[in-house]
């Protein structure tokens, strides 16, 4: 869900290291021949041969939603394509504008982030009236960055089939699926590079809003409690993201786009080397945590309880650098002997 605004206690929150260890989610996109064509539905041979991703859980990843939800990707040279099937016995939305706040009503997001370095990521959402508010985000909302709401994605094919009746309270539903193309022309742009991911990852994460409703004269509307304000929506999502927030790109699963076709079994396994990307960000959550006590950087890692760390039995010793503007902490791979590093806004990044 997209959040224009957080008080000082969910900063807090959200950085305090309240976030449970969960590894992210995995999926393999197959590449096919032919494009698809866009009708909500998902009735193409290919569909059929795609596997469905596992099911949604919470946010926090701890509880099971009380629908079911569950997505298939596949790629051609031109497009990446996504197709959801969403259970929900009261199908409903009102909003019909473009680029308005669509998770009011129920709706389904997708979030990319290509290069995986938390910065210049993408955040789309969907409702049943096939009414999208598209969006890049150039950092996560912790950082206070600019949020570019009149980009759009241009070349996006959407389309939305339902199994029952919209806005009829009359009777009860049983799905509703959505269809989308997104042009890699577009995706691309936030890569560092034009190329196609083929044979490799990015950092992708689904999630589903759903709210209690209620009926006034008729029709559906998000339900209120007895001061008057609206209950609190459902997050449901793909890979959890361990806190409510889907702002926490690092969190997000792993998407590999096979060459392969779909009838071609393809295991993927996340690098060792990503271990130390989430280990880095456990590092900045606490830098922001102090930072939100003292009102200044850590410069020495011992303030963060942070001077080594083991990743497979191997002992890992990061080194921190003070900046006048901030700090950088970086870190060797002892399994690829690659350097990475990240800075105090959560850029993450390959030196070499």
């Amino acid at each position: 869900m997209n959040t224009f605004s957080f008080t000082l206690l969910v900063f807090l929150f959200c950085f305090s290291g309240v976030a449970q260890k969960i590894t992210p989610r995995s999926y393999v996109a197959h590449h096919i021949e032919a494009p698809l064509t866009i009708d909500g539905k998902g009735n193409e041979g290919v569909w059929q041969q795609a596997e469905f991703s596992e099911e949604f859980i919470d946010i926090e990843g701890v509880k099971t939603p009380k629908y079911q939800t569950r997505f298939k990707m596949l790629w051609d040279d031109d497009n990446l394509y996504f197709y959801a099937e969403l259970i929900e016995p009261h199908i409903w939305a009102t909003l019909k504008q473009r680029d308005t706040v669509i998770f009011y009503n129920n709706d389904f997001e997708i979030f990319i982030d290509p290069d995986g370095d938390t910065h210049n990521y993408y955040e789309f959402e969907m409702n049943s009236l096939n009414t999208i508010w598209d969006l890049l985000l150039a950092k996560p909302y912790r950082e206070s960055a600019p949020v570019l709401d009149s980009w759009d994605i241009q070349g996006l094919q959407s389309a939305v089939s339902i199994n029952g009746t919209l806005n009829d309270p009359s009777d009860i539903d049983t799905s509703w699926s959505v269809e989308i193309a997104m042009p890699w022309s577009v995706l691309t742009e936030a890569s560092g590079s034009n190329d196609l991911p083929i044979d490799k990852f990015w950092r992708i994460n689904f999630s589903r809003v759903n709210w209690d409703h209620t009926l006034e004269n008729g029709k559906y509307s998000r339900k209120k409690d007895a001061s008057g304000k609206f209950l609190p929506e459902y997050n449901w999502v793909w890979s959890p993201q361990g806190v409510i927030n889907m702002h926490e790109p690092e969190h997000w699963g792993y998407v590999y786009f096979s060459a392969k076709p779909p009838t071609e079994k393809v295991v993927f396994t996340i690098p060792q080397d990503e271990k130390l990307r989430w280990k880095l960000y456990e590092i900045y959550r606490k830098q922001k945590t102090y930072f939100s006590k003292h009102n200044t950087w850590a410069t020495r890692l011992s303030d963060l309880q942070a001077q080594t760390f083991k990743l497979e039995s191997k002992t890992i010793t990061p080194v921190l650098e003070n900046h006048t503007y901030g700090w950088s902490i970086t870190v060797e791979s002892p399994f690829s002997n690659a350097v990475y590093s990240i800075r105090e806004d959560g850029k993450y990044s390959k030196i070499k």
